[in-house]
């Protein structure tokens, strides 16, 4: 039981570091995982406008597409508006997402029932919409909602497909979402104006040229630079990674004060030792132990303390972080390189903080330590 408490701080502060590494590594997986599905050559054009009525038209988005096709591949415009759904006495409060007929493929939205928005729906206006599983499950319950109307803010659409479950049909999750015709969802939004848009690239290497592309359209548009923003997924992804290896190395540092307070708790345990074996001590060197002999000793054995603790902390932090992941459906990735380092800090913490102990084991005086009682 002394021994386990000895090494209890070192299991703590190995075991912590293992954890948050493995959960901010999973995090960050998960995270990465999410913005490549929604396309790694995907742009983003943001308009802020100038404090003018300029604004950024689909047929200029058209045109720029049309113009760079060795650059440019598809475009969508993107509306976005809160409304409330109702079908008979159902209601739900949710976002509608004005698209065009090349969002489902740039964008990876797969439908399991019916179709998606069209190019004759945006031309036309036409009230269609494509349901999440969150608003069928909640709207219709196990009826089939294809050709069924429902009311978005008052008006009337017609539900011509359903897509795919991708977030467990839960309310504010992937499936908690209405598409509609990016012409009809400026009404709902109450806008004429179209504030967002989404380029493909055609290749991901040149995507930085595509940008500029992009760029160089808007500024001649604009004629100011603060008026709009230009964004690539995959200055997203790099953006996600740096923060969370940030926050990772933040947390890491706060679990590594546990094994600071262990090497102190070793080093106290160490100096009860020391006395208690103080005759012990001046034994061997009445038979003619050396100072490096005592030194090497306790040494050992403070290294041998913190690396059995940070044995423990490794099989008790992989194990944890994995119920950890489990409790709260994340994705857990320990990282080897983590195991070995919170190894090595542990052990070396050991050896730091055994040292003044058998040092002052080292230092004892035969004659003194023989007479000890």
């Amino acid at each position: 039981m002394r021994a386990f408490l000895t090494m209890l701080g070192i299991i703590i502060g190995v075991a912590s570091v293992i954890i948050l590494v493995s959960l901010m590594n999973g995090l960050s997986q998960d995270m990465t995982s999410r913005f490549e599905s929604m396309g790694t050559n995907t742009i983003t054009v943001n308009v802020m406008g100038r404090g003018t009525n300029r604004t950024l038209s689909v047929d200029e988005v058209e045109q720029l597409v049309e113009e760079n096709p060795e650059y440019l591949d598809q475009y969508s415009p993107k509306v976005t508006a809160s409304v409330t759904a109702k079908y008979d006495i159902n209601s739900v409060d949710t976002s509608v997402i004005g698209v065009n007929e090349y969002y489902d493929d740039m964008q990876s939205v797969a439908v399991s029932e019916g179709r998606f928005i069209q190019y004759i729906d945006t031309l036309r206006r036409l009230k269609v919409c494509v349901i999440g599983t969150y608003e069928a499950a909640e709207l219709f319950g196990g009826a089939d909602p294809i050709g069924e109307t429902i009311k978005l803010n008052g008006s009337t659409y017609t539900v011509v497909g359903i897509l795919e479950e991708t977030g467990d049909s839960e309310e504010s999750s992937a499936d908690d979402v209405i598409y509609v015709p990016y012409t009809a969802a400026t009404r709902l939004a109450n806008s004429a104006s179209i504030g967002t848009y989404y380029l493909t690239a055609v290749d991901t290497d040149k995507i930085e040229e595509t940008m500029a592309i992009i760029e160089n359209m808007m500024y001649s548009v604009f004629d100011d630079e603060d008026a709009y923003r230009v964004t690539s997924m995959s200055e997203m992804i790099d953006t996600v990674n740096e923060m969370t290896a940030s926050i990772a190395m933040v947390l890491v540092g706060i679990a590594g004060i546990s094994l600071v307070v262990g090497g102190i708790g070793i080093m106290n345990i160490m100096l009860v030792s020391v006395t208690e074996r103080t005759r012990e001590i001046g034994i061997r060197k009445s038979l003619g132990a050396k100072k490096k002999d005592i030194m090497r000793q306790f040494l050992i054995e403070a290294a041998t303390t913190s690396s059995a603790g940070g044995v423990i902390g490794i099989v008790f932090g992989i194990g944890a972080a994995y119920g950890a992941g489990v409790a709260m459906d994340m994705t857990v990735a320990p990282s080897w390189n983590a195991v070995v380092i919170a190894f090595s800090v542990s052990v070396a913490i050991g050896m730091i903080f055994g040292y003044f102990p058998a040092n002052k084991a080292a230092k004892m005086n035969p004659i003194d330590a023989l007479r000890y009682d």
